[in-house]
């Protein structure tokens, strides 16, 4: 059993982990986690069928990723972008894609849609990454970016509160 788990042999002991000990939620409830990552796949296939290029699903997860800060996230898409074709300068600039025109109109409306699934509570964002949207996505589309900015909000709260590592390469 891993050390960062924190157990109920703890508490039955009358121990108590190390207060610095992150319990790694994905470990120490598979099933929850096994339901995320099945979820993750339906939105892969929601997306492809949209006809979201693997690329952008990649900017879209990097994105909000960044805006969460989270460095095991961030390590994990940033090779799947490189993978699917990303080049390093758009990812270098990527935090500051509105100041660039390394983007399609496309990739913009997917990227402030994601900042605004990402940050809810700022309206005037929400409406219009929505209107941008709108102007260039159908429905299914929208949908399923949005779909892939959830999902990965998700992760980034499990790998953030677990603390997950990036071990150098």
């Amino acid at each position: 059993m891993s050390e960062h788990v924190h157990t109920d042999r703890h508490v039955q002991s009358g121990e108590r982990p190390h207060p610095d000990r992150r319990v790694l939620i994905d470990k120490q409830s598979p099933t929850a986690y096994r339901a995320l990552v099945q979820t993750a796949e339906a939105v892969r296939t929601v997306a492809a069928e949209a006809g979201l290029e693997r690329r952008l699903v990649e900017l879209i997860d990097l994105r909000a990723s960044q805006i969460n800060g989270c460095a095991y996230c961030l390590d994990v898409h940033t090779r799947a972008a490189l993978r699917a074709g990303e080049t390093q300068q758009r990812l270098g600039t990527l935090a500051a894609w509105r100041d660039t025109e390394l983007f399609t109109p496309e990739e913009r409306a997917a990227l402030a849609l994601a900042e605004s699934t990402t940050t809810p509570s700022d309206l005037a964002l929400r409406d219009s990454a929505y209107a941008a949207a709108r102007a260039v996505f159908t429905d299914e589309q929208i949908s399923a970016v949005i779909w892939v900015a959830v999902t990965i909000n998700a992760f980034n709260r499990v790998s953030i509160l677990s603390a997950h590592p990036v071990r150098a390469r």
